[in-house]
């Protein structure tokens, strides 16, 4: 099982860390696999990189959890509602999930 998800190229260097050591550091806390696409290898239509995680789903979704508090720390936003969000995270659906994520008249999204 398998989880992809787009980043910042900035974002992509927080998740590897200096010479590896965060994603190491979140793969063997999780057991997942985290691989992220090489600088110029963005997603069609952005600039943004490709983070795939893959393995059992506990390990994917810890790896996830360790993921995106690394990148919500990295944000240091104070809780003011007047500041925008300066990162963001997409992830990859295909065409043939989208109907069951967002359900009939959406009613599984919302």
């Amino acid at each position: 099982m398998y989880i992809r998800f787009l980043v910042s190229n900035a974002a992509a260097g927080s998740v590897i860390g200096k010479g590896g050591s965060t994603i190491t550091e979140f793969q063997s806390k999780s057991g997942a696999r985290i691989q992220l696409s090489r600088n110029h290898e963005t997603f069609p239509g952005t600039s943004d990189r490709i983070i795939m995680v893959s393995g059992a789903i506990d390990d994917i979704l810890k790896a996830m959890e360790l993921i995106l508090a690394k990148l919500f720390d990295e944000l240091n936003v104070e809780d003011n509602e007047d500041v925008g969000p300066r990162t963001k995270v997409r992830l990859i659906v295909p065409n043939s999930s989208c109907g069951s994520i967002i359900g009939k008249g959406g009613a599984t999204i919302k």
